[in-house]
């Protein structure tokens, strides 16, 4: 019997997935995929050598694990890949990134059902 939580989480991503995305393109040299996320946001907080706290926002696209496939294969997220995102005429460039030694991506729950990528805006195309 598989496990309740792990089936509600799984079931909570595809309702995530279908109602609270928007398409994007993932970007890795010449490979890309357009796939639905969903936008959130991370604040990372910094003490540099002097305690001084620094706070420093990305810009995360929470994507359902199993969509990230490139080149044919499935993939974990990678600092320096790069996100297009359309908004009306616009389109917004986010590279994969997080401050000082921090991850640029997350599982986003105990399943390892949904990525939580962190980024930084970068350009407009």
């Amino acid at each position: 019997m598989s496990d309740l939580l792990e089936r509600g989480a799984a079931w909570l991503d595809q309702q995530r997935s279908r109602h609270l995305t928007r398409t994007v393109t993932y970007l890795r040299g010449t490979e890309s995929v357009d796939l639905p996320a969903t936008i959130g946001r991370t604040v990372f907080e910094q003490a540099d050598e002097y305690g001084v706290i620094h706070r420093t926002e990305s810009r995360d696209h929470l994507i359902t694990a199993v969509d990230l496939v490139l080149g044919g294969a499935q993939e974990q997220p990678k600092a320096g890949d790069r996100i297009r995102e359309t908004a009306g005429e616009q389109v917004f460039l986010y590279e994969v990134m997080a401050p000082g030694s921090e991850p640029p991506w997350r599982y986003s729950d105990p399943y390892r059902c949904t990525l939580r990528i962190h980024t930084k805006f970068v350009g407009m195309e």
